[in-house]
């Protein structure tokens, strides 16, 4: 007889790709870590990969030059590889990410590259005064990544355009309970 607890069914079948996104501070990170434990499933972080790049002066000059749209697409390039590797064992990959309509695109054609389900989950926050108070209370101590204060954030809120290719959409005014209940539907409980 042992004392350890038993560990919550995952899931079995095919490996799953999933893309993660929506504005800071909506809940992507936690919903990526409890997808993570069901399937089971390593999570690549956007902001986890491009912390790492911070040590090199040489890397951060050549990303400092480029136009945003191309800064974020190598963030996104290192994240597909690593779910790449995973796809091709068999195994389950999460995204985490502000992923914009082609990136979801090409996450979907990586899942299907390699016969993996792929399901994008967007996160969102409605209520200005919850989000600014979850952005406000949190520390994600990344390292070599800064953390993101409230008119970042607010000024983000301004010119983000949610993308329409999404299979499940979690508000985080919500109890965390009834968003996770869905997530796990939709990555096929």
């Amino acid at each position: 007889m042992t004392n350890e607890a038993e560990e919550p069914p995952r899931r079995s079948g095919p490996p799953v790709l999933v893309l993660i996104t929506g504005p800071p501070g909506t809940g992507k990170s936690t919903l990526a870590e409890v997808a993570a434990a069901w399937l089971p499933a390593a999570v690549f972080g956007h902001d986890w990969a491009m912390g790492a790049l911070t040590p090199f002066n040489e890397i951060q000059d050549a990303l400092q030059a480029l136009d945003h749209p191309t800064y974020r697409h190598v963030g996104w390039s290192l994240l597909w590889q690593f779910a790449r590797a995973q796809l091709r064992a068999g195994r389950s990959a999460i995204l985490d990410g502000v992923a914009r309509e082609d990136d979801i695109a090409e996450t979907r054609a990586l899942a299907a590259e390699y016969g993996a389900k792929c399901v994008v989950v967007l996160t969102s926050c409605e209520d200005v005064t919850l989000h600014r108070s979850r952005v406000e209370g949190r520390q994600r101590a990344i390292p070599g990544w800064y953390e993101l204060d409230w008119d970042h954030v607010a000024s983000f809120r301004q010119r983000w355009v949610a993308p329409s290719d999404i299979d499940l959409h979690l508000e985080a005014s919500v109890e965390l309970e009834h968003n996770v209940e869905h997530l796990l539907i939709a990555l096929g409980r």
